[in-house]
């Protein structure tokens, strides 16, 4: 089999996804930092259709900090765990608003400051919303990652530091983005498309769905 390396990987992942994107709507780095919130064990789907009318009533931090907590259920309750998303969205915007002057920053070291804020949602708005250069490690990153054998380990810090030594930084945006969806689209949990992989020959995953 021929040797896995990050430019092979690069570009075959190119012929998949030449200019990847995030399934989550915003427009701006606060409706993304709610957006993934929210997205935690849902579709994104569904976070879309909440969100679109959240927006409007929800401009900035200061209006989810401000606003009553059983109101910002009520508007949310359509999406899983909306009680204690309810909770993270006010205490995050109440910390936004208070140490951050409602502005949402652009590190990985303050943004993980934030409640309901841990290293894979400050990747992903990094990411996303700075285009600066963090490794998203989802579910879908988890099992593409091991499947590709770029990680051995179940541990989302492991598999970043894994992968984070396997890319190059330059590559970091590019790869998080595609990778999530690579594992959506093509390298599914339960059967994954591997007829229509550009990556099968190279990958070294014994269970190929062929």
């Amino acid at each position: 089999m021929k040797k896995i390396t990050e430019e092979e990987i690069i570009k075959r992942l190119k012929k998949h996804f030449p200019e990847p994107w995030i399934d989550l709507k915003f427009e701006n780095p606060f409706q993304l930092l709610v957006a993934t919130i929210l997205a935690a064990q849902a579709t994104d789907k569904k976070v879309n259709e909440v969100t679109e009318t959240f927006f409007k009533k929800y401009p900035d931090p200061k209006s989810i900090a401000d606003a009553p907590l059983k109101q910002i259920e009520e508007d949310i309750k359509q999406i899983n765990f909306y009680k204690r998303k309810a909770k993270l969205l006010k205490e995050c915007c109440t910390v936004l608003v208070k140490e951050f002057n409602g502005i949402v920053p652009d590190t990985l070291e303050d943004l993980v400051k934030l409640p309901g804020v841990g290293r894979k949602t400050a990747s992903v708005i990094l990411v996303n919303a700075f285009n600066k250069p963090a490794i998203v490690v989802d579910t879908h990153v988890k099992r593409v990652s091991q499947r590709l054998g770029l990680t051995k380990s179940n541990n989302p810090e492991k598999i970043e530091k894994d992968l984070a030594n396997f890319f190059s930084k330059e590559n970091w945006v590019y790869i998080s983005k595609a990778l999530v969806l690579f594992g959506r689209y093509i390298c599914k949990a339960k059967k994954p498309e591997c007829k229509k992989c550009y990556l099968v020959d190279i990958c070294p995953y014994e269970n190929k769905n062929l």
